[in-house]
C-alpha cells in the first residue's frame, strides 16, 4: 500500500513543512524550501538476513550483547586504516567527499582491487563499466572478486546485492541514487536522506562496511542536507590543490576512531600513492639559510609531522599594515604578534606581516605557536635559524612557552629525521626520559630564553 503526500523541505538543512516557509526555522537559510511528493511503499528488505527473525527484536543486556561485528578488517592502504581508526568496522557507513577531479573515485576503486580475499561490490552511477575498467587497467592491479554494477535504481542495487551477498559495498555517489518510493529527481533533499537511510539500513542489518561517495558545493561542504553527515558512522574529506599532485585524506567524523586524523597521498598516473613520512613532504631541502623559515614539531590525531612555518615581515608602504596567513589562524597570528610587540619590544605595528604553512596544510595545533614566533622573528632581524632546529609549544599572552601534550612522540620525531636541536617548553620536562633520543633538547619558559638561543 503505497502513501502518497506533498512536502516542502528545505534544500540546506532537509527539514520538513506541509507549507512553503520563506525563512527556515532550523537553519535560518531564506528561500530554500521547495516542493516534493512523497511516494512510500513498505516492503521488504531483500538483503535481511534469514536468521534475524521477529525474536531478535528484543531488548538486550549490555553484557549479552556480541561485539563480533565490531571487529576490523585491516585494509593494504595504511592511510586509509589510519583515518578510519585502525580498519574497517563491519557494518560501518562510510562518507567520502571532495570536489570533482581530485581522486576519490581511483581511491576507493583502488582500494576495491587491493582487498584480496573479500567480495566487493563497486556501484557507479556516473561511469560506465567500461570507463571503469580503463581506470582498473590504468591501476595496474586485478582482483578477481571486485565485481562492478553500473545502476541507479536502488531497488534494482538491492537485488543485486542479495543475490551476490558482497563483503564491502562502494556506492559511487550517493547523488546518483534513486528510490522508487520517492517521486522526486535524483540528488533532491529528500532522495539523498531515503537512500542512504536504506544503505545505512543495510550497513546495519547485514555487517557490511559501506563506502558512499559525495560531492561538494562551490563553498567546500557536503552537498545535500546536513542530515546525512549525522547519519553516517564516518565523514571523510578529500582535500588539496588541484596543481599539486599531493591530497589529503582529512577525518571529520568517527565514531570508531578519532576525529582529528589525517592521510596523505601523491596523484600519480598509476593511482593514489601513499605518502608514509609526510615530514620529508613538508620540509624543503635547501642548500642555503633564509630568514623566517622555521621547522615545527605537530601533531594530527596521533600521527607527528615536522612542518615548516614561512614568515615574512616588511616595512608597510601603506597607511594600515597587512596581515595575510595561509593554513594558520589570521586572529591567532595577530595574538602572537601582540606578545611579541607587548613582552619583547619589537615593534610589529609598522610592519606588513605575510605567514605560511609550507604543504598547503591547515593547522590548529597550538604546538606550532612557537615555531611561528621564531619565523616571524628570524624575518623581523632578517637572520636565518639553523636548519636542524625545530620548535614545539604553546605561547601564552605574557610571553610564557606553555607545555604541549605527547612531547616523546614529538622529540622523537624530530630525532628521527636528523635534527640537532628542539625547543620545548621547560615544563614538558617531568617524566621524559632523553637517553633515547639522540637529539639536544633545549628547555625553555619564555619566549625571551628562546630569542636569547637564536640571536
Amino acid at each position: 500500500m503505497a502513501t502518497i503526500k506533498t512536502l516542502y523541505l528545505c534544500q540546506n538543512c532537509g527539514a520538513q513543512s506541509s507549507k512553503w516557509i520563506g525563512k527556515c526555522p532550523s537553519c535560518g537559510e531564506w528561500n530554500t524550501y521547495v516542493e516534493e511528493v512523497i511516494k512510500k511503499e513498505l516492503k521488504a528488505t531483500p538483503w535481511r538476513r534469514k536468521e534475524r527473525g521477529l525474536k531478535e527484536l528484543r531488548p538486550q543486556r549490555l553484557d549479552e550483547i556480541s561485539n563480533e561485528l565490531n571487529q576490523r578488517t585491516i585494509t593494504p592502504d595504511e592511510e586509509l586504516n589510519r583515518v578510519l581508526g585502525g580498519g574497517l568496522v563491519a557494518g560501518s557507513i562510510i562518507l567520502i567527499g571532495g570536489e570533482p577531479g581530485f581522486g576519490k573515485s581511483t581511491l576507493l576503486l583502488q582500494l576495491a582491487l587491493r582487498l584480496r580475499g573479500k567480495k566487493v561490490l563497486y556501484i557507479s552511477g556516473e561511469e560506465s563499466e567500461q570507463q571503469i575498467k580503463l581506470r582498473a587497467e590504468r591501476l595496474q592491479q586485478e582482483n578477481a572478486d571486485c565485481f562492478v554494477l553500473t545502476e541507479t535504481n536502488t531497488e534494482n542495487i538491492f537485488f543485486q546485492i542479495a543475490a551476490l551477498q558482497p563483503d564491502v559495498l562502494i556506492i559511487d555517489s550517493i547523488q546518483t541514487m534513486q528510490t522508487p518510493s520517492i517521486d522526486a529527481s535524483a540528488g533532491s533533499v529528500s532522495q539523498v536522506r531515503e537512500c542512504t537511510n536504506e544503505f545505512l539500513r543495510y550497513a546495519k542489518e547485514s555487517g557490511t562496511p559501506v563506502f558512499l561517495i559525495g560531492h561538494i558545493t562551490k563553498e567546500g561542504t557536503l552537498a545535500g542536507p546536513k542530515v546525512l553527515e549525522h547519519m553516517v558512522d564516518t565523514v571523510l574529506q578529500l582535500e588539496g590543490d588541484r596543481h599539486y599532485a599531493y591530497r589529503i585524506l582529512r577525518t571529520i567524523k568517527n565514531r570508531y576512531g578519532s576525529a582529528s586524523e589525517l592521510g596523505i597521498y601523491e596523484l600519480t598516473s598509476a593511482g593514489m600513492r601513499e605518502v608514509r613520512n609526510a615530514s620529508e613532504l613538508l620540509i624543503t631541502q635547501r642548500e642555503e639559510a633564509v630568514s623566517g623559515i622555521a621547522i615545527a614539531s605537530m601533531l594530527e590525531g596521533i600521527r607527528p609531522m615536522l612542518i615548516e612555518t614561512q614568515a615574512l615581515v616588511t616595512p608597510s608602504v601603506y597607511g594600515t599594515p597587512q596581515r595575510t596567513s595561509t593554513g594558520f589562524d589570521l586572529r591567532r597570528m595577530n595574538m602572537l604578534l601582540a606578545v611579541l610587540e607587548k613582552r619583547c619590544g619589537f615593534h610589529f605595528g609598522v610592519k606588513d606581516v605575510f605567514l605560511n604553512i609550507a604543504g598547503g596544510l591547515r593547522v590548529e595545533d597550538p604546538a606550532i605557536d612557537l615555531a611561528v614566533v621564531a619565523a616571524l622573528l628570524s624575518s623581523y632581524e632578517d637572520v636565518p635559524i639553523v636548519n636542524n632546529y625545530c620548535f614545539s609549544g604553546e605561547v601564552g599572552l605574557s610571553g610564557e612557552v606553555r607545555a604541549v601534550n605527547r612531547i616523546e612522540q614529538r622529540i622523537g620525531e624530530a630525532d628521527k629525521l636528523g635534527l640537532q636541536k628542539i625547543f620545548v617548553s621547560k615544563y614538558n620536562r617531568k617524566g621524559l626520559d632523553l637517553a633515547k633520543y639522540t637529539i639536544e633538547v633545549v628547555w625553555v619558559s619564555k619566549v625571551d630564553e628562546m630569542i636569547h638561543h637564536l640571536m
